[in-house]
């Protein structure tokens, strides 16, 4: 965990640049575990306790990363897995500029929805009915917040996708049918 602090504090500059570092292409030999969870409703905790330092969060989040199902915070030196109660993310602002729908998530970070960053249904633990996603990066999701999904219903429509009447929303080129057992990639009109 000293190394993962340590290489936190190096990471301002990229960030303050808008950049993320390149966690994909790290390898690290040194890994274990660190109880972290970030919470459903996009809470971090340390050892059950609330990280409250906002900047070191976002520094964090920078460096997280999926592989398969586990979530690890990552640096050239180790690997670090923490557990996830849901989406890394919670999206809690939408706007809408030149038919495109960009969404800001709890961490500040900023996705238009389109081919690279999917709108789509999930089914979540224990709830009856699926909830709606965002692809944010690299395997990372953001679920949205019930204000912005409520924003996003006022812009669903009927379609026809592959034969079969859809509703869903446009951004773009995309078209994202959030049915339930609808396909979750983006259909280019």
């Amino acid at each position: 965990m000293t190394d993962l602090i340590s290489y936190a504090a190096e990471l301002e500059d990229l960030a303050g640049a808008g950049r993320l570092p390149p966690v994909e292409q790290w390898r690290p030999e040194r890994t274990g575990v660190v109880d972290i969870v970030i919470q459903s409703d996009g809470v971090w905790r340390h050892e059950g306790a609330l990280i409250r330092n906002a900047k070191l969060v976002r520094l964090f989040s920078t460096i997280l990363r999926k592989d398969g199902d586990d979530f690890y915070l990552v640096t050239p030196a180790e690997r670090l897995k923490i557990t996830v109660e849901d989406a890394p993310f919670v999206a809690v602002a939408m706007r809408v500029e030149d038919d495109r729908l960009i969404f800001r998530t709890n961490l500040g970070d900023r996705v238009t929805a389109g081919e690279d960053h999917a709108l789509f249904m999930r089914q979540r633990d224990g709830a009856v009915t699926p909830a709606p996603y965002i692809h944010v990066r690299n395997g990372l999701d953001a679920r949205l917040g019930r204000p912005v999904y409520f924003e996003l219903a006022e812009r669903v429509e009927h379609r026809t996708v592959a034969g079969e009447p859809v509703l869903g929303v446009a951004s773009g080129a995309a078209f994202f049918p959030l049915e339930p057992l609808a396909a979750s990639t983006p259909q280019i009109q």
